[in-house]
């Protein structure tokens, strides 16, 4: 198929070399990647260039992520566009391949992969991971839920419906939700696994969440999230999260972890909010809410995993 890969960056030289090695690993070949960069001061352009990226520049004061992604679909020239984030890179050689076949029904409007973190992950994070990204796959997913650290468009969508530049976060989502009530499809594939590097500070996990949650609001007017919402689930997650824990026998190395993350996620959403009212429970329960999480080994593919020089 023909595709472009757009990467959104900004100071991302630890974690972009490894995304760029990873595609040149593909068993899809002499794709087009194309890097757009909102003001790096390191070496980030630097390693792009030398892996053949082309860059598109965007300046800071006018970044969002729907603006930036516009930018990068825009200078495309593939039919499927394959969306990265700069610090994540694939885990099998199929990985291109695999997000992308759904395409050959013309209803897939976009498709998203598994995601997992590195060993160095908070453990909240990784249960985040395993809620949000099974390993049973969905060709045909009931709700608008993706994710654009690891996923595609068919361009010929986009073109209809570029992304809301206007949004603090979940431009995904509310692309997603556009193209469900045009009939489409969205399918999430987990054989299109990619790792996934996180190592934000409290603070870092608050704005994440914040800024998500005003977005889900514009997105979702009738949501709401109050004093009730963030205790009910600040408790109960960190309740599952202990017990994942202690199950794994990683409790007291990861308890203090779990209390701040769990503690900063729900008050970044509560702060995001700025109205009470309703919102689709399956929503809700897909962004929010602990569930019962696989405690058995990962499943194993008969693929042999990309050989990285170097260790997260």
């Amino acid at each position: 198929m023909n595709c472009s890969i757009v990467i959104r960056a900004y100071n991302e030289d630890k974690h972009l070399g490894r995304l760029l090695e990873g595609i040149k690993h593909q068993t899809l070949k002499d794709v087009e990647v194309i890097l757009v960069d909102s003001g790096s001061t390191d070496s980030t352009v630097e390693i792009a260039e030398s892996y053949g990226a082309r860059i598109v520049r965007i300046a800071s004061e006018e970044f969002t992520f729907g603006r930036s992604l516009n930018f990068g679909i825009q200078a495309a020239s593939g039919d499927f566009i394959v969306i990265a984030s700069a610090h994540v890179y694939p885990v099998y050689p199929d990985w291109l391949a695999s997000l992308l076949y759904p395409f050959e029904d013309e209803k897939v409007a976009l498709t998203y992969g598994k995601q997992r973190g590195p060993e160095s992950s908070r453990f909240s994070e990784q249960q985040i991971f395993h809620q949000w990204f099974p390993d049973t796959g969905s060709l045909h997913q009931e709700t608008a839920f993706c994710n654009n650290a690891n996923a595609a468009i068919r361009k010929s969508l986009w073109k209809k419906n570029p992304y809301d530049e206007t949004l603090t976060g979940l431009e995904d989502l509310a692309w997603a939700r556009w193209a469900k009530d045009q009939g489409y499809e969205i399918a999430y594939i987990p054989e299109a696994e990619i790792v996934h590097v996180h190592s934000e500070t409290p603070r870092g996990v608050y704005n994440r969440y914040r800024r998500e949650a005003m977005a889900f609001k514009k997105i979702y007017p009738e949501s709401h999230f109050n004093v009730y919402d963030f205790l009910r689930l600040t408790t109960t997650n960190i309740l599952s999260d202990i017990w994942h824990a202690a199950r794994q026998h990683v409790l007291w190395k990861h308890l203090g972890s779990i209390l701040w993350f769990r503690f900063m996620q729900f008050h970044g959403t509560r702060m995001g909010h700025r109205e009470t009212s309703l919102v689709t429970p399956q929503l809700r329960e897909t962004f929010y809410y602990a569930r019962a999480r696989k405690m058995k080994e990962e499943a194993k593919r008969e693929v042999e995993p990309i050989q990285y020089k170097s260790k997260e």
